[in-house]
């Protein structure tokens, strides 16, 4: 089981930058692809970016594009989310996870996560 600990949200204001961090432990802790998702107040958890197990390939959802860079240190157990240019639409729970697979082509279900982080807050301002 791998345990994840996100850190790095906060508030900023709109047009700022964050950096996320998902610290890993645990068995197996830098063999799982990783991926970042996000929960808005009333709305479902979705999907932000992913990162294989060897960092060499990633994608990213539309909104991400061009904005969110993932990346991962395997010899530091940590997972990254660059977030730049945030919008007011970004603010959100942020969530980690430690994915069964990479990026399914059926899309993440619930036998997807091995493991969730606890989520860290990011509220982007006027």
């Amino acid at each position: 089981q791998v345990q994840l600990v996100e850190s790095g949200g906060g508030l900023v204001q709109a047009g700022g930058s964050l950096r996320l961090s998902c610290a890993a432990s645990g068995r197996n802790r830098s063999t799982f692809p990783m991926g970042w998702f996000r929960q808005a107040p009333g709305k479902e958890r979705e999907f932000v970016a992913d990162i294989t197990w060897n960092g060499g390939n990633t994608y990213y959802a539309d909104f991400a594009k061009g904005r969110f860079t993932i990346s991962r240190d395997n010899a530091k157990n940590t997972v990254y989310l660059q977030m730049n240019s945030l919008k007011l639409e970004d603010t959100a729970v942020y969530y980690c996870a430690a994915l069964r697979t990479y990026h399914p082509d059926s899309g993440y279900s619930p036998n997807s996560f091995a493991s969730w982080g606890q989520g860290t807050q990011v509220t982007v301002s006027s």
